[in-house]
């Protein structure tokens, strides 16, 4: 028994090669603004000491790192989920820019809770915020897998069944954590805030390493 020989992109369409090298690009952008969006303090304005000025502007470290985090896990699993994408269409193309938008569009939702996260008055509107800027690439994400996924449109043709199943399980349930956790941050934005943390922080494990089964050429 041999494998099934893995079938060409079609004619006309862009490459997995091309895409994942455009994606790292907007991947590099959108890493590197976060840092942009930590403003120097003035503290001769404020007539606090710089250690003082530095200190104060902890919420915009946490904002950095936690987004830093998010986007580089994102990266990894972009890399990951390429290896078993084996073409592309027009289609998936549009899924995937919406997707690097989502991406991109993160450093304003982490200013804004860098800047605001002290702020009691404003704290529900700045965390629900920001947990729909983590909303919004998960979303975009599962969109795309069960694009390609449906009916093997665009993955691997020798993926088992069960572990496809298991990914859309997995990007699924991540979409429906952020929905509540969204909804959880308008009531408790501190609780909503901590499950959207502890949800990202467990992409930091390694992923499943995809499963194969033996095709029979016809």
């Amino acid at each position: 028994m041999q494998f099934m020989k893995r079938p060409e992109p079609q004619e006309g369409e862009l490459t997995t090669d091309r895409i994942e090298a455009f994606s790292d690009g907007v991947f590099a952008i959108a890493i590197t603004l976060l840092i942009l969006e930590i403003r120097l303090p003035h503290s001769e304005a404020s007539h606090e000491s710089l250690a003082a000025s530095l200190w104060a502007l902890w919420p915009s470290y946490f904002a950095y790192i936690f987004s830093f985090v998010m986007i580089g896990i994102y990266w990894v699993n972009h890399h990951y989920i390429f290896k078993i994408y084996r073409k592309t269409d027009h289609g998936f193309n549009l899924l995937n820019v919406f997707f690097l938008m989502c991406i991109s569009f993160l450093p304003f939702p982490t200013a804004v809770l860098g800047s605001h996260l002290l702020d009691v008055d404003e704290q529900r509107t700045v965390v629900a915020f920001y947990v729909f800027g983590l909303f919004l690439p998960a979303f975009s994400w599962f969109l795309t897998w069960i694009y390609a996924c449906f009916n093997y449109r665009l993955i691997d043709l020798r993926l088992s069944p069960k572990f496809v199943r298991y990914l859309t399980r997995k990007y699924g349930l991540s979409t429906v954590i952020y929905t509540f956790a969204l909804i959880l941050a308008l009531i408790q934005p501190v609780l909503g805030l901590a499950i959207a943390v502890g949800l990202t922080f467990l992409y930091l494990l390694p992923s499943k390493k995809p499963v194969y089964v033996e095709l029979q050429e016809d």
